[in-house]
């Protein structure tokens, strides 16, 4: 009976096992597949890998017959204007440079470097010499061809670099011979990653010997360039960038130089090469001269009480000179920035830069200009504030900018700062008008008079900040034997001579006023943490007085019109003011924070001593202390 129900028992688990079956030829098929299809996807992201590594567009340039769109090209001889998607051969130069230099055994520049110069006899590939390169004016013209007759050097203007396969343009340039290194420093813009290959042709005065042995009467030479990116570019396709172009010991600074792309190209940009040295028998420069910069203006700017409270102002703060780049301007500004420009105030350089703005490049490609504007003013002017047209550095115990940076050098070891940082603060142009500005008067047209109340919270520094620079001291990096350079930023200087640094500015010393709209649109931003400060008043009535001067005298001459003043009502109070009693404002923190010397100044937490005593106008006699900002909470 027991082995009955046993073998039953059995029988009934046995019927309900399920044993494994044997794979289907389809599901084969299908892990096969799936296998196939992970190798092609790893395969094809390997190849992106290598793209982008190796940059197989940048080797990819072929010799000869080209086949594109399905069409053969053949090369065609560069002309003056750039052809981007021609082929070039960007080895063949190269390549006959390092042969000639190891048939000659000389350095860059020199006569054994045969091809070179504009009047000797060239070499070719291997060293032999280039057919027809004899004693002929032809072989001349053949392996070095001399500027057209028609091309003069220009100071500040965009010009090509002809014969490259990407955009490359040039803009200015300075003899550099800080820290023992002579050079040629070219402001231009390129490509941002793996920038083409280029040489520099220095030109001289019919006569004028090169210092270089043996080429006396060469009026050109020619030695390779080393191109550094911009560091600030936003990883777009262009960005702003140095050429580097070497002088030897002896060599004679040229009057000029051209950026080639080709030694066989005729060149189609010509520099004049300006001096980073004040002129002999200049005076001492002023330690409290102090320069301003403004990035391109575009848009066809055109805001003529609003530029002009901008001169008048920052000259009350102790601006001496400023510096404007034109890529679109209205005619009313013009007009005004022409009539400061007659007087010395001013330098207006056109800006015609062909790239796209925010697509191709960043902003108008505003990093060359703020390092050509920083070398411009290099030992012309001791101090240099980068801000932009709705931003001013304002001092809250002294009257100008210079007098804050002595009153700073009381409290601080500030010998060896290369800058001074200024925290941004907001005052949004939402928030309604300051109640004690006379709506009748001329002060009610005055941003820096109307708008009173900025958000509470300042910004970090190296966020929105902005700089006042010693353009001498400030020096991003030193590369062997090569390149001591200043480096501009936006909101702050890169990096400094070793020994040097940034002093990050308290804001109980100075903040930067930024009067602008929400920057992430709409008006939310008017619901933040806020307070009235009226530091600005001190200049008001000055400033006024002064603005309505030069506006009478510009009247008629730019077409001015009246000075409109708004009738009560017209401009509606903003959103999201509170009409509650201030409560009190807290007291500021210590005033002044240190960096660390030395390194980076674009990183790296502050470091050193903390700095000084708290602000007191009373230590400070004749300086007129501002009134106490009224807190208010939204």
């Amino acid at each position: 009976m027991f082995n009955t129900r046993h073998s039953v028992f059995k029988a009934r688990r046995l019927a309900a096992y399920t044993y494994p079956s044997r794979p289907s030829r389809s599901h084969k098929e299908r892990a096969n597949l799936s296998f196939l299809l992970v190798l092609m996807f790893f395969g094809v992201f390997g190849v992106i890998v290598l793209t982008e590594i190796l940059m197989v567009d940048e080797r990819g340039r072929g010799q000869g017959v080209l086949v594109r769109h399905g069409a053969p090209t053949r090369q065609r001889a560069a002309d003056a204007r750039p052809d981007y998607d021609e082929p070039y051969l960007p080895g063949d130069d190269y390549l006959q440079y390092v042969s000639m230099l190891q048939a000659g055994g000389g350095a860059p520049g020199d006569r054994a470097g045969v091809g070179l110069q504009g009047g000797a006899a060239g070499a070719g590939r291997h060293g032999a010499a280039l057919p027809g390169a004899g004693a002929g004016a032809a072989g001349e013209q053949r392996v070095h061809p001399q500027a057209a007759a028609n091309l003069t050097a220009k100071d500040g203007d965009w010009q090509i670099v002809s014969g490259t396969r990407f955009k490359f343009l040039v803009f200015s340039a300075f003899f550099d011979k800080r820290d023992g290194n002579r050079m040629i420093r070219v402001v231009g813009a390129t490509k941002t990653r793996l920038p083409e290959r280029v040489f520099c042709r220095y030109w001289y005065p019919e006569g004028q010997a090169s210092g270089v042995k043996g080429a006396a009467t060469d009026r050109s030479v020619t030695v390779p360039a080393k191109v550094k990116v911009i560091r600030e570019n936003w990883n777009l396709k262009y960005s702003a960038c140095f050429v580097l172009c070497l002088l030897k010991p002896n060599q004679t600074v040229p009057q000029s130089v051209s950026v080639v792309a080709r030694l066989r190209v005729r060149p189609h940009n010509m520099l004049a090469v300006r001096q980073l040295e004040r002129p002999a028998g200049a005076p001492a420069l002023d330690p409290n001269s102090l320069a301003v910069c403004v990035k391109p203006l575009h848009f066809n700017y055109n805001r003529p009480v609003e530029m002009l409270e901008f001169l008048e102002l920052n000259t009350m703060l102790g601006a001496e000179h400023f510096t404007f780049y034109n890529h679109t301007i209205g005619p009313q500004v013009s007009c005004i920035l022409q009539d400061y420009a007659a007087r010395g105030r001013v330098t207006l350089l056109p800006w015609h830069l062909n790239m796209a703005s925010q697509r191709e490049i960043r902003t108008e490609g505003l990093f060359a200009a703020l390092n050509d504007c920083m070398y411009r003013n290099m030992n012309r002017h001791a101090l240099v504030a980068q801000i932009d047209l709705d931003e001013y550095i304002v001092p809250r115990h002294n009257l100008t900018l210079p007098d804050l940076l002595q009153w700073l050098g009381k409290r601080l070891n500030i010998r060896t700062a290369g800058s001074f940082s200024f925290q941004n603060a907001f005052f949004y142009l939402q928030w309604p008008d300051d109640p004690l500005v006379d709506r009748h008067g001329l002060d009610s047209r005055l941003l820096t008079a109307r708008k009173t109340t900025r958000r509470t919270k300042l910004h970090p520094h190296k966020q929105r900040s902005k700089y006042i620079a010693r353009p001498e001291l400030v020096v991003s990096r030193v590369d062997p034997g090569l390149d001591p350079h200043v480096e501009a930023g936006n909101h702050f200087v890169w990096e400094f001579l070793p020994g040097h640094g940034a002093i990050n500015v308290h804001p109980s010393a100075a903040i930067l006023h930024h009067y602008r709209v929400c920057e992430f649109g709409g008006d939310d931003c008017v619901k933040s943490s806020h307070v009235v400060d009226r530091t600005a008043h001190r200049y008001k009535d000055r400033l006024a007085a002064q603005v309505s001067k030069r506006w009478a005298l510009l009247r008629e001459d730019c077409r001015l019109g009246d000075l409109f003043v708004p009738p009560p009502g017209e401009e509606g109070a903003g959103a999201g003011a509170s009409s509650q009693a201030p409560p009190p404002v807290p007291p500021p923190a210590p005033p002044l924070q240190q960096q660390g010397q030395g390194g980076q100044g674009g990183q790296g937490a502050p470091s050193g001593p903390a700095a000084a005593a708290e602000p007191n106008p009373a230590a400070d006699p004749g300086e007129e202390p501002p009134a106490e900002p009224e807190a208010k909470q939204s």
